[in-house]
């Protein structure tokens, strides 16, 4: 049993591990300097990332409160991927801060939470683990201390995952008493259709709504991007995002199957509102942190017509562009938190004519705009072109061919606001460009890794091949 234990929850275990690490570094010893403490953190990162990918068993644990398997493995070794290049890339912000054993200590309870989520076998731990990922996430979108609009930030945050938590947690109880179980396995024997099932999964739907930032449940997100660090605006747009889809995926796929017609209507309307929201918005944004949050609220609705296949080609498909989008979206985040930290500078008109000055930093973020404009022959294309075709992949409706067309005119307008970026990085005309700026090592590697993902994600297909035999099960 201890064995089991040890084994089936050690990507758990290895995240509590580096939590104690830095909790004893911070209680026990004040003589360690910040780039010192920056390097042992990655290193442990680093160290989390290959074990999140080897060693991996199925199993559950705790009368199937805790399950795990490779599919699952996967998904929690694409979001410690992501937290290292995010630790990589944030370096410049970091290492002059006072509180950086904090930092860590948060984002990693919030990591933890979130792979209690992915692992959940019941609505119970799913919502003890949506909780845990939450309230420290607050702690450091406010970790600016000095700026009140990081403080404006965390509220913002607090009261709208409070909403959602409430709706989730409502939606629970209903559950159980219109079913008389929590546990996801015994779940679709037990849903029917009646009215209180399918207002408790409307409850539940919503609750998840708010944590992706599905229109109209996205208000909070602008704002939110805007006022926290950059590192803390990446996190949250990548790996808080990517946890709940993977769980949003499994619960519909899974537990809530019998109720496939209902959540395919509902994703139907809410993909199309979303892509168009999102895409609207964005144009109109000139701060780089409230454009990317429009942008990743017009990514999701792209992510939600590759789930309403319900297929295992629908969750290849999003796991697959969930894995892209780390790259593409943390590329981009990468130059925007460099050129942040050591200049202030956040917003487009500011980045005219960087290509004068500093020609990598606008390739990276170039080469990641293109990838999230879903460009060929970056990965981006590939991760929108196999949403598109799980999610249309039944033949012959008229409204899949609507759904097609609108997904293909927001994918025109898309271009454009992405290629605004590109324009003034290469085009327009700065008197004062940003001056030319010496890349440290750490934020280099990060951006590196993710142009390379970026350009061999898309190109090498056994990766998704790969992805889509993990996803047999579904």
């Amino acid at each position: 049993m201890l064995n089991d234990f040890l084994i089936l929850m050690k990507q758990e275990l290895v995240i509590t591990v580096i939590i104690f690490i830095l909790l004893f570094i911070k209680v026990g010893s004040k003589d360690w300097k910040n780039e010192a403490l920056l390097k042992l953190i990655n290193i442990l990162l680093l160290l989390n990332v290959v074990f999140s990918f080897i060693g991996n068993q199925e199993g559950v644990l705790f009368n199937e409160m805790f399950k795990t398997n490779n599919l699952i493995s996967f998904e929690k070794g694409i979001l410690s991927l992501g937290i290292f290049i995010i630790s990589l890339s944030s370096y410049s912000w970091l290492q002059n801060h006072k509180h950086v054993a904090e930092f860590y200590m948060l984002l990693l309870s919030t990591l933890l939470g979130m792979f209690l989520m992915i692992s959940s076998g019941n609505l119970l731990l799913f919502y003890i683990g949506l909780e845990m990922s939450t309230i420290p996430l607050a702690a450091v979108v406010n970790f600016n201390l000095d700026k009140k609009q990081s403080s404006e930030a965390a509220f913002k945050l607090i009261i709208s995952s409070a909403f959602s938590s409430g709706l989730l947690l409502f939606g629970i109880s209903l559950v159980y008493g219109a079913t008389g179980t929590l546990l996801f396995s015994e779940l679709p024997q037990t849903l029917t259709g009646t009215p209180i099932q399918l207002l408790a999964f409307i409850l539940l739907f919503a609750g998840f709504a708010f944590k992706i930032s599905v229109v109209p449940f996205h208000l909070w997100t602008a704002d939110v991007y805007e006022g926290a660090p950059v590192a803390v605006t990446s996190y949250l747009s990548v790996i808080s995002k990517g946890a709940v889809l993977f769980v949003f995926v499994s619960v519909l796929y899974g537990a809530f199957k019998p109720l496939a017609t209902t959540w395919y209507n509902m994703l139907f309307i809410l993909s199309i509102a979303t892509i168009i929201v999102g895409n609207l918005f964005a144009i109109r944004q000139n701060n780089l942190k409230r454009f990317l949050a429009f942008s990743s609220i017009a990514q999701v609705g792209f992510i939600l017509i590759g789930i309403s296949g319900s297929s295992q080609a629908g969750t290849a498909s999003v796991i697959y562009f969930i894995l892209i989008y780390v790259f593409s979206n943390l590329a981009a985040f990468a130059v925007i938190s460099f050129i942040s930290a050591v200049t202030g500078k956040e917003t487009i008109a500011d980045y005219k004519a960087l290509y004068t000055t500093n020609p990598f930093l606008s390739w990276v973020i170039t080469i990641a705009l293109f990838s999230l404009a879903g460009v060929p022959p970056t990965a981006g294309f590939f991760g929108k072109y196999f949403l598109l075709m799980a999610g249309t992949g039944i033949a012959g409706s008229k409204g899949l061919i609507i759904w097609i067309i609108i997904a293909a005119l927001n994918l025109i307008i898309s271009f454009y606001y992405y290629l605004r970026v590109v324009k003034a990085i290469f085009m327009d005309a700065n008197e004062t460009p940003i001056e030319k700026l010496s890349i440290p090592f750490l934020p280099k590697i990060a951006m590196i890794i993710c142009v390379a993902g970026i350009v061999l994600t898309g190109l090498f297909s056994f990766i998704y091949e790969y992805i889509f035999s993990l996803s047999s099960g579904f």
